[in-house]
């Protein structure tokens, strides 16, 4: 099975820890992020890993070599002339992902024992073009889903401002919508390739409003699951709390 880890983001809101260091490299408990996200792919199934680079690219690159490629496959996605955004970054990758199978993508600060098997066989059953990891939490931005757990809209609490899909049969709300947040995992299939914009540069989340207009965009609940964005100092920190229990 095939994924793929965003490690190309610059970490800024983990500085100074990030000053020297991409954030793939960032440790828990003396354990890089990158060797966490990859070795839990590994243990669920996932054999060739692709790892989008950009800030300090050769630290990971170097990092990646120097563990014989974790015994597995892995590919780099070299973002170091244009760092593209989530988006942008799957889009240049996806010469990667042409076997026609889906694929899992990972983002690089996410800490968690979601079951990523369960996650990618559950993605099969349905079908569906994008399946998103979500939990019920506070956050200031919220997907939002049907009681069919597909895709409706996309929400800022803090400024109000709301993004929907616009469906076929026009832009009507459904009756009843459930606000979740989005966990930074994803199952894609590469026939999604063929809706990417034009632009080199885009955020995933707009695609994917846009794509559940055309394509089945649904969720899978990981509330029984730990989970943690290690994007902030505090957060890591957190992070390290759990980790050394594992």
């Amino acid at each position: 099975m095939k994924a793929m880890i965003l490690a190309a983001g610059l970490g800024t809101r983990l500085r100074p820890l990030t000053n020297d260091i991409p954030k793939a490299l960032v440790k828990i408990n003396n354990v890089p992020l990158l060797e966490i996200i990859v070795n839990k792919l590994k243990e669920s199934g996932f054999d060739d890993i692709t790892i989008n680079v950009h800030h300090f690219a050769d630290k990971v690159i170097d990092f990646v070599n120097s563990k014989d490629n974790f015994g597995i496959n892995i590919s780099i996605s070299d973002e170091r002339n244009l760092l593209l955004d989530t988006g942008g970054g799957i889009k240049k990758a996806s010469v990667f992902f042409n076997n026609n199978q889906p694929f899992l993508v990972h983002n690089a600060d996410i800490i968690s024992n979601i079951n990523l098997k369960k996650l990618y066989e559950y993605n099969l059953s349905t079908n569906a073009a994008i399946t998103l990891a979500v939990n019920k939490r506070e956050s200031d931005r919220y997907l939002l889903f049907d009681d069919k757990n597909n895709l409706t809209a996309w929400e800022n609490k803090i400024t109000g401002e709301r993004k929907e899909v616009k469906m076929q049969t026009g832009n009507r709300r459904p009756h009843n919508e459930n606000r979740f947040g989005y966990c930074g995992i994803q199952v894609m299939h590469p026939r999604v390739f063929k809706y990417f914009p034009d632009d080199s540069i885009f955020s995933i989340i707009d695609f994917y409003l846009y794509i559940a207009s055309k394509e089945t965009v649904n969720c899978f609940f990981i509330n029984d699951s730990y989970w943690q964005d290690v994007g902030t100092i505090d957060e890591l920190k957190t992070a390290e709390n759990y980790h050394s229990k594992l």
